[in-house]
């Protein structure tokens, strides 16, 4: 128990049981720390994005098979998980569940048979440059070298329809700019530590970025279920097109009616349009 009523746990992973508790969760070693969150929620804290990947997969298929208590939302993050709306009754039930969850072991995630969702990309991006400075290689080459990596959607947060997208492999992570802009496009494809996102809508922001997405309607539209593209889990790939072809291509959906012009909107039923191929 903690100071606020809450249980916090911590175990090291000794890869079997043990006294003091340790579960071996996700691949690797791992530590599972659970907090309390306000009165009807738990934070669970994981050693690292793979682990809290595992964790998420784990929970959302309980809760399919009616093993986990009514939980209003589940978000997954950089290296947490947050259960909200946590429906349990009764003196202690909160921090029982929690020291349960601690107890869990947990498998790697299954990562076949989900299809990719395909993003087109002109990479003309104000900091191709640098990025290619410090990845030791010329600025044509990091197209190259973007779009032959196997991308998936670690969490999702900052803006409706980010994803935040693992894969790129440590030596090209690349630095948070040192001066952000006040005005990121929307659709700009940017790079920050281990992470590739899409820019859904304009905002600020201090990533680096590479390219651009000619067309982002399709990240997030409210009247589709579910409204962001790109979901935890979800695996991406992103397209080299040429600048000529991201117009045409705009050029044509408009030409055809789908969309009203000048709105770079894809509409609902063409969110399918980028899912292709397979995990």
């Amino acid at each position: 128990m903690n100071g606020q009523g809450g249980t916090r746990t911590s175990t090291p992973d000794a890869g079997t049981s043990s006294g003091s508790g340790a579960r071996r969760v996700g691949p690797g070693p791992a530590q599972v720390r659970v907090l309390p969150a306000g009165p009807h929620a738990l934070l669970v804290e994981l050693a690292d994005g793979e682990h809290a990947e595992a964790f998420h997969a784990e929970l959302l298929r309980r809760r399919e098979r009616g093993e986990l208590p009514a939980v209003r939302e589940i978000v997954p993050a950089a290296r947490t998980v947050l259960l909200d709306g946590i429906a349990v009754g009764g003196p202690g039930a909160r921090d029982r569940f929690a020291r349960e969850l601690v107890s869990w072991r947990i498998p790697p995630p299954h990562r076949e048979g989900r299809d990719a969702v395909e993003i087109p990309v002109v990479y003309d991006g104000p900091d191709l440059d640098e990025v290619a400075a410090l990845w030791g290689v010329p600025a044509a080459e990091v197209a190259a070298l973007h779009s032959r990596t196997a991308f998936r959607v670690a969490f999702c947060g900052f803006a409706p329809g980010f994803g935040y997208l693992t894969g790129l492999p440590e030596p090209l992570h690349v630095p948070r700019r040192t001066t952000p802009r006040t005005r990121v496009p929307a659709g700009a494809v940017a790079l920050a530590g281990p992470y590739t996102g899409v820019y859904p809508r304009p905002s600020p922001g201090g990533w680096q970025i590479v390219g651009r997405m000619p067309d982002p309607g399709a990240l997030w539209d409210p009247g589709r279920e579910p409204a962001a593209l790109l979901e935890p889990g979800t695996p991406v790939r992103f397209v080299p097109v040429e600048a000529v072809e991201a117009v045409e291509a705009v050029q044509a959906v408009e030409a055809a009616g789908v969309v009203p012009a000048g709105t770079g909107s894809v509409p609902a039923s063409r969110a399918g349009d980028f899912r292709r191929g397979s995990g």
